[in-house]
């Protein structure tokens, strides 16, 4: 596979070989290979966790990295972003990892060069690394997703993770349901509290609310979201034993989740982090499709 775009071109058996490569990067010691390969990170939407993510994930793996800043490059000036890919093409550049606003940017690039892409995050549409470091997060702690009860919750309509993770998680046969405000519900069948799922779920999947995609009318208060769609320390309680938290951040303490539940027990956002770095070395050795031996 020399692309890895949307979740949807991945099969179970693609999905649980990057997650057992990216626990093998995690508990071998000397995992550091000498990869002779040029990639460049292009984020043209602000990014902390990911960005550095993938640039940890490429120097572990010994690959040389070439510096980008959208703030600074060429598309200020009207380059197009299919000019700017076969630019660093035409330099040497094997591999972009791309972040934009944008959905589906990539289909354009697909058709029209040959270089290897990975999708950082497409608008609305998918953000394939942050569902693969999640379903590697849960396997890590069930060991399956077969019937485990996972519930998203929050601003589904625009999550590109929740569009990513309720297609995988089906897929490897998790029971998964969502709540969410109406107007946040998007495509999907949402429930309107947390009534009924509380008692009963595996990992509670919370969302950013992303203001930035949102109208005028479409705005909570932060008091108001937090004690309907929140996960408030009442409802933390509920929970069973086994429960797990995770949020793909940054997270807004206080509004998603109580800011004393971050580092809760039940919380798993940073391993989240941690795990990224690995699940990234995965996805680039992936699509490598191993030339670097």
């Amino acid at each position: 596979m020399n692309h890895l775009v949307t979740m949807k071109d991945l099969s179970n058996e693609n999905i649980m070989q990057l997650i057992k490569q990216a626990a093998s990067f995690k508990h071998t010691e000397q995992h550091q290979k000498e990869y002779p390969h040029f990639v460049s990170n292009l984020f043209f939407e602000d990014s902390t966790r990911t960005k550095v993510s993938f640039e940890v994930a490429e120097r572990k793996l010994g690959m040389h990295v070439i510096p980008f800043d959208a703030s600074t490059s060429s598309v200020n000036k009207g380059e197009t972003l299919l000019d700017t890919v076969k630019t660093l093409e035409a330099i040497g550049v094997e591999v972009v990892v791309i972040r934009s606003s944008e959905e589906n940017y990539y289909e354009e690039l697909l058709a029209n060069t040959k270089m290897k892409i990975i999708n950082a995050g497409d608008g609305s549409g998918q953000h394939p690394s942050q569902s693969l470091l999640d379903l590697f997060t849960i396997y890590e702690e069930f060991g399956t997703f077969k019937e485990l009860s996972v519930v998203i919750a929050g601003d589904i309509a625009h999550s590109r993770v929740a569009r990513s993770n309720a297609q995988a998680l089906s897929k490897l046969g998790a029971n998964v349901q969502y709540v969410a405000p109406p107007e946040w519900s998007g495509e999907f069948d949402c429930l309107p509290n947390w009534d009924s799922v509380l008692s009963t779920a595996d990992v509670v999947m919370l969302l950013r609310v992303q203001h930035e995609r949102h109208q005028p009318d479409q705005s909570f208060g932060t008091d108001t979201y937090h004690d309907l769609y929140g996960l408030t320390v009442e409802r933390y309680n509920e929970l069973k034993d086994t429960a797990i938290i995770m949020h793909p951040a940054p997270v807004n303490r206080g509004v998603e989740i109580a800011s004393e539940l971050v580092e809760s027990d039940k919380s798993r956002i940073f391993k989240q982090m941690e795990n990224g770095v690995y699940m990234r070395m995965a996805m680039l050795e992936f699509i490598l499709g191993g030339d670097q031996e």
